[in-house]
């Protein structure tokens, strides 16, 4: 490449001055963004029981049942029930040695019937408790049959947010160190969690405002790992919510939650 008004002489004498002038030329290239890494949990707390069935569900599983019992055998106790139906005068006591003592015999029919009674009697637990009536949100006793989100009043740039808990990484730590830590910062030591891995499975990012860009960090960059809730409480001071994901999408601001809702396939 030859510049203009410059002889092929001049070029082959003086190397030195191609280089300087292409050395002048990258270092104009912008330096690289500095920016602030953070670690975040999103720690559920899986269904406890399972969910109703739908509609459509519901006649699947009758039509399922009915082709089971229309295909089935019958039953040592259908058998049963079948053989003292079929004889008119069956004895159900005997004296021994004419004395009064009797010997009992339970017959088929009655030992549906002490079953039946026995459900009868039996009281199922609801699945709506008294946390879903009184819509107390820091409750683990609600939404039973769903996913819960922990979601914590955190502060961001002198605002307050609802949002899983998160913390900037420090020197020396890992990325799944730093997880572990704002875990325990914010909820204490006596909740029980287990992570998925070392790896996080989603990312976030955004810019700072110009006055903290001048000072020389560009943006904030958060990685979301992901825990399950195995037991005990939340003992620090901190606010907090365990929310559905129909109620994520009312709380968690706009942004984070089209970035959390690729990787939660729930929201």
């Amino acid at each position: 490449m030859f510049y203009t008004g410059t002889s092929k002489n001049t070029i082959t004498t003086c190397p030195n001055l191609i280089q300087c002038y292409n050395v002048q030329t990258f270092a104009t290239a912008p330096l690289t963004k500095k920016w602030d890494l953070y670690s975040s949990v999103c720690l559920e707390r899986h269904p406890i029981i399972t969910q109703s069935m739908q509609e459509i569900e519901l006649k699947f599983y009758n039509m399922l049942k009915k082709i089971e019992f229309e295909n089935s055998l019958k039953c040592d106790h259908e058998l049963k029930r079948e053989r003292e139906q079929n004889q008119q005068n069956i004895s159900i006591t005997s004296n021994i040695d004419n004395k009064d003592d009797t010997i009992l015999i339970q017959t088929a029919q009655d030992f549906e019937d002490s079953n039946q009674e026995e459900l009868d009697n039996f009281k199922f637990a609801p699945r709506i408790t008294s946390c879903d009536k009184q819509n107390t949100l820091s409750s683990l006793k609600r939404k039973l049959d769903k996913n819960l989100l922990l979601l914590v009043h955190q502060e961001i740039g002198g605002k307050h947010y609802w949002i899983p808990p998160q913390s900037i990484r420090q020197e020396g730590e890992t990325m799944r160190q730093t997880a572990e830590r704002v875990l325990q910062n914010v909820c204490g030591t006596k909740i029980q969690v287990k992570f998925y891995g070392n790896a996080p499975i989603g990312f976030y990012k955004y810019k700072y405002p110009k006055n903290l860009q001048e000072k020389g960090t560009y943006g904030a960059k958060i990685f979301y790992f992901l825990a399950k809730y195995i037991d005990g409480d939340i003992t620090n001071n901190v606010k907090y919510q365990w929310l559905d994901y129909e109620e994520l999408k009312k709380v968690l601001p706009s942004r984070i939650q089209e970035s959390i809702s690729q990787f939660m396939l729930h929201i």
